[in-house]
């Protein structure tokens, strides 16, 4: 017979041996790959976000951005795998591409603003088609699960506020019934010029992957000290890059502020309120990894366009004050013109402004052109923002690096050639070059195809004027060092535009992780019993095994033993048997 113990020794071996393989397998861990492999999916990345989007992939997610600007509006599809489960990091997020490996983006005008302006019932049929171009690259199956967000810009900022809501209202309560999207009211807004440049810079950061912060930043990373909060805190992280961006009409800068710094006046501290933005890009509050101080200012009347009609007011109305006081006849006739140091040598021009005429011919004076548009800087009139005189937060030029958009790469590249790192020796001697050429010849080098293709006879005739501009303004508007090393002119960032929806849809979505890591953690709940590892700890699975050996060597030495004394006692008592019993004749009488 077995014995009754067997159960109970059984059971505590397993017990133990059970124990110790729980232990060394441990719970499993979010661990970071080697960073050069981090590196190369990173590389990989940027080539397949070239690819086409796979939308038979059922664990993709999806977002819908719609840029309602003042010209026309443009819906653009994002996607994004599930998040790695790193609490630090953000969601992988791409612009989607159809089968033809093309941006899923579609463009309609004119802006909301003028189509729905004196109808706001007429706001969902105008977003209409690009509603259902998007609902058409979607998975319908992913419909329900897909936020959608219609974000307004400048059109929509220019009309009063009750048509604003009016039009907002009527998206709120009709999309949803045409479109299964996730869409309520916090999704549709008129965003202000601050916000739009703070999702620009988002987006220029997250594609050049300075939100990456790795466990320990490469030793060509460059780095910077982050100042969090008013207790003396401080992180050291990937230094991110400012921006630049000169556009027909207006001038914006964006740029992260590390340190919180002390203000001069409570002029200023007022200033700065309205001009900086502090955000958590992180799906944890209580993380401040993703903590971001950053000063954001538009500048309208700044942009080369309108700069050059600002000038030309500005010459036109010194031009007749001269005249006026000295009696001549300057620029009233093409035979005794004005000579524009900011026009190509020879060319002829005229400027006409409220019924007067200006004729104006070039000389090309690049040096004093520069210097006739200092006065510019101070703002179009008393009601705009001053360039000088605005607040800016500090810049450390020595631990700083911007990318200069629009105009600024216009400038540099179609008609320099200089498109790229930004040098203001070798950029002022290649514009004063191009100033003091005659306009025939700028022509005939024009057609010899000797420019960027983009180039056109409006670039030609305005680069002397539009590179001075930039000029001032980047040196002596912004006040960066004629010897600053770290200004990158560029239109694409790795073979791609880069557009502010990116951005916010990176803020819009930024709690999502938390979802997938919650779901994450409550199946490693569920399955950690099962999941059993020997990675972390082989020395200590191989303990258990020998615990679990010698307790069934222990187990069975000791049955042995058992079953040995069970014999002995059987033997014995067949022993005391057969001296107990008497034979039958001795129960006989005589």
């Amino acid at each position: 017979p077995w014995p009754r113990q067997r159960p109970a020794v059984l059971g505590l071996a397993l017990a133990a041996g059970l124990l110790l393989l729980l232990a060394a397998a441990g719970p499993r861990r979010w661990a970071a790959p080697p960073r050069a492999a981090r590196r190369d999916e990173r590389y990989l990345a940027r080539a397949e976000e070239l690819t086409a989007t796979d939308t038979e992939d059922s664990t993709l997610n999806y977002g819908v951005v719609v840029d309602c600007g003042s010209s026309g509006s443009r819906v653009f599809v994002y996607f994004w795998p599930p998040h790695n489960g790193n609490p630090h990091d953000l969601l992988d997020i791409k612009q989607m591409r159809d089968r033809s490996s093309r941006p899923v983006v579609k463009k309609i005008k004119p802006g909301i603003s003028v189509a729905a302006a004196a109808a706001p019932e007429q706001a969902t049929p105008y977003l209409r088609p690009l509603l259902r171009f998007a609902a058409a690259h979607v998975p319908a199956l992913k419909h329900k699960e897909t936020p959608l967000y219609v974000l307004c810009t400048a059109g929509m900022r220019l009309l009063p506020e009750r048509q604003q809501a009016a039009i907002l209202e009527d998206l709120v309560r009709n999309v949803p019934l045409e479109f299964d999207f996730l869409f309520s009211k916090s999704h549709a807004e008129v965003i202000s010029g601050k916000q739009e440049g703070v999702y620009a810079w988002i987006g220029i950061n997250f594609v050049l992957g300075r939100f990456d912060h790795e466990d320990g930043e490469s030793e060509e990373d460059a780095v910077v000290t982050v100042a969090l909060g008013d207790q003396g805190e401080s992180l050291v992280r990937k230094r991110t890059v400012g921006i630049l961006d000169m556009g027909g009409a207006s001038l914006q800068i964006a740029y992260e502020v590390p340190d919180s710094g002390a203000f001069s006046s409570p002029q200023q501290e007022e200033a700065a309120k309205s001009l900086l933005a502090e955000f958590n890009l992180g799906c944890d509050v209580q993380h401040t990894g993703h903590v971001y101080r950053v000063y954001v200012n538009t500048f309208l009347g700044f942009g080369g366009n309108f700069a050059r009609q600002r000038y030309e007011e500005l010459v036109l109305n010194q031009t007749y004050v001269h005249n006026r006081l000295h009696g001549q006849q300057t620029g009233l006739s093409p035979e005794m013109p004005f000579l524009d140091p900011c026009l190509p040598v020879g060319l002829e021009d005229t400027v006409m402004r409220g019924g007067q005429t200006l004729f104006v011919r070039g000389r090309g004076d690049w040096l004093a052109c520069a210097e006739l548009l200092q006065p510019l800087l101070a703002g179009p009139n008393s009601s705009q923002a001053s360039l000088v005189r605005a607040y800016k937060a500090p810049i450390d030029f020595g631990n700083s690096e911007f990318y200069g958009f629009s105009e600024f790469f216009y400038c540099t590249e179609d008609v320099l050639r200089l498109g790229g790192r930004y040098s203001a020796p070798t950029f002022t001697s290649a514009a004063q070059e191009y100033c003091s050429q005659r306009w025939e010849v700028l022509t005939q080098r024009f057609r010899g195809g000797l420019y960027s293709a983009h180039a056109d006879q409006h670039r030609l005739k305005y680069q002397c004027f539009k590179s001075a501009w930039m000029y001032q303004v980047l040196h002596q508007g912004f006040r960066f060092p004629l010897d600053y090393p770290s200004l990158r002119t560029a239109q694409l960032v790795y073979d791609r535009e880069v557009q502010w929806t990116l951005g916010a849809i990176l803020y819009k979505t930024r709690f999502l992780p938390l979802r997938d890591l919650r779901q994450e953690s409550i199946r490693q709940a569920h399955a950690s019993w099962l999941r059993l590892s020997f990675v972390y700890n082989h020395y200590l699975f191989f303990a258990c095994i020998l615990v679990v050996a010698l307790a069934i060597v222990l187990y069975l030495l000791r049955l042995r033993r058992i079953h040995r004394r069970q014999l002995r006692a059987a033997q014995l008592t067949l022993l005391w048997l057969d001296k107990v019993v008497v034979p039958p004749s001795q129960g006989n009488g005589p």
